[in-house]
């Protein structure tokens, strides 16, 4: 104190001011602290986040292409991105840089090409807009995602999911929430040298044509993903020294029943810490079946894998789920032969599960959309445990087999009466320490099978394993267009060309999925991150709208006014007297 008072008393103390300003600015534009103090911890990063760019060996360039003249939910985007990249940069700053460009924008070293060019070479899907400029209106463009690069490698970051123009707040706090996990594992991605192996089963008439480009192109970049026969292969390896090891064995829609062998290689291969990823229809249902007629009749496949699944803590029911909520299907409500009268009218079959948020897999994702869905129930099974993934809403029923499909049902309002069942189970995550279904009853031949491929049998998990049961085959299936070819998952063949038609988030419960099942605990847990939407109660500022303006308006000037008028007055008695 001593020292400040000497330096403010010499004749040269405007000198020392400037010197200790100077000192305090370059000091905070050297060292960045800022305090949280958001009840979510929104401007926190995540120990995995952390550790990531800490242990970065290069640099990490992020282009992010949301520059220019945008609506108001894209600007804040953008802010929120720009944010974010601050919260890394200031991490660890001499590795991480990034910048804001324009999609429209020529590459440097590459005349005549944009970065549109390499964005849609990269899979990125764009949202068209009309804006307001100078000039008038102008329609864009807008690509909302960032490029990564690191050390040779690239990969795409998608900072808003959704397609449509207008950014609602709920959207816009989904956006927010997720960037953290969205950066993370696209930085992993670029990081870890070999991707996770996933194999899809074939061997029991799961589809292998163009029904499954969407899974073949959801899973291209970020896993080797490879076609398993099962009654080919002597096993499923879990060995993480051999090439053909296999991360997660995925099951999607098989037809044909499962043998009691096939079901031993799928039985110890969780025993032996392997992921199971199964997409079942229980029901042969198909919406071709009503393509010549009105009705058909749902009735059992008899997989053969009821007793299996049991043993691991759940089952698939018989039955089908039909939901209020749902998507729409256009039907003949009048005309004649030559020439049928459509309406789309909603179709009960098609139920849309909407996230409960209460996990990892399924926070923060839109609707997922099912097609002749089954019905899931849990078996007390000790040592697992089991969470609900996907469920009904509040208006759904269950109607069992043999179950008669019609098409008629839908020309009437259903009556809520009989949709009185509220979150119906349709897909359950398992963890835990599973026990063998051939535990005490192995045959010797089967244990000589096991033998003559090198491995023993073990009655019961030698580690936490993890199984994820949908009972809808459909769910990560696409449709073909007869012109376009393959449709993206998850978007509805007969809605398409409509203002029905819509892309639900089939694609991201899967990736979810997958992620959950392989990744690294750390990053996956990165999708938790809630941020709260704290929005004003309308029927309030409905209410009292005249006395907040006031508040926020008059009262200030008023206040100013009051404040003047008495400085005045107190100046006038002060100095009345003159000198």
């Amino acid at each position: 104190m001593k020292i400040i008072n000497k330096i403010f008393a010499s004749k040269a103390w405007w000198f020392w001011l400037l010197l200790l300003l100077f000192i305090i600015n370059y000091a905070a534009s050297v060292f960045h602290a800022r305090f949280d103090l958001t009840k979510e911890k929104r401007y926190t990063l995540s120990k995995a986040t952390k550790d990531l760019l800490k242990n970065l060996e290069d640099n990490v360039q992020i282009d992010v292409f949301l520059k220019g003249q945008f609506p108001a939910g894209f600007k804040k985007l953008a802010n929120s991105t720009n944010e974010f990249l601050q919260l890394m940069k200031d991490r660890n700053g001499s590795k991480i840089h990034y910048r804001f460009i324009s999609p429209q924008e020529e590459i440097a070293d590459t005349p005549g090409k944009t970065y549109e060019d390499t964005l849609i070479g990269l899979g990125a899907n764009a949202i068209n807009l009309t804006v307001q400029v100078a000039e008038g209106q102008e329609n864009k463009r807008v690509y909302p995602v960032a490029l990564m690069r690191y050390k040779g490698k690239q990969a795409l970051v998608n900072l808003y999911s959704g397609g449509k123009r207008m950014i609602t707040p709920v959207e816009m706090n989904s956006a927010e929430a997720l960037m953290e996990y969205q950066f993370a594992k696209a930085l992993d991605g670029l990081i870890t040298t070999e991707k996770p192996h996933v194999a899809y089963s074939i061997g029991n008439g799961e589809p292998v044509d163009a029904n499954t480009y969407g899974i073949q192109d959801a899973l291209k970049n970020d896993y080797q993903l490879g076609i398993f026969d099962l009654n080919k292969h002597s096993k499923i390896s879990t060995d993480i020294n051999d090439k053909t090891r296999i991360d997660v064995f995925m099951i999607v829609k098989p037809t044909l029943q499962f043998t009691e062998e096939e079901k031993l290689k799928i039985d110890q291969y969780l025993m032996r810490g392997g992921k199971l990823l199964m997409f079942i229809d229980n029901l042969i249902a198909e919406q071709d079946s009503l393509s010549a007629v009105k009705e058909t009749v749902a009735f059992d496949r008899n997989l053969n894998l009821t007793d299996q699944l049991f043993r691991y803590g759940v089952r698939i029911n018989t039955d089908l789920v039909m939901d209020l909520q749902c998507d729409y299907m256009p039907f003949v409500v009048g005309g004649d032969l030559q020439n049928p009268q459509f309406e789309f009218l909603k179709w009960n079959y098609y139920p849309l599960f909407e996230s409960k948020g209460n996990h990892t897999i399924n926070k923060n994702i839109g609707l997922v959309s099912g097609r002749f869905v089954n019905s899931v129930d849990t078996i007390a099974t000790p040592g697992v445990n089991k969470t609900v993934l996907l469920s009904s809403s509040a208006d759904s029923r269950i109607i069992s087999t043999p179950a008669l499909i019609s098409l008629n049902e839908n020309k009437n309002v259903p009556k809520d009466i009989k949709f009185n069942k509220s979150d119906i189970p349709v897909a359950m995550l398992l963890e835990g320490k599973f026990t063998s279904l051939y535990r005490n009853r192995a045959s010797r031949s089967q244990l000589d099978s096991l033998t003559a491929t090198g491995s023993s049998f073990l009655a019961e998990g030698n580690g936490i394993g993890k199984v994820i049961v949908v009972a809808d085959g459909d769910m990560v299936l696409n449709d073909v267009s007869p012109k376009e070819g393959p449709l993206p998952m998850g978007i509805n063949f007969y809605t398409v060309g409509s203002q029905f038609e819509y892309q639900f988030a089939n694609r991201e419960f899967l990736l979810n999925c997958l992620e959950y099942l392989v990744n690294k605990p750390g990053i996956i847990e990165t999708r938790n991150k809630d941020i709260v939407l704290r929005l004003l109660d309308g029927q309030k500022v409905k209410e009292q709208k005249t006395t907040w303006q006031f508040i926020n308006i008059a009262l200030p000037v008023a206040l100013v006014i009051l404040f003047g008028w008495l400085y005045q007055g107190i100046r006038k008695r002060k100095y009345a007297g003159g000198f």
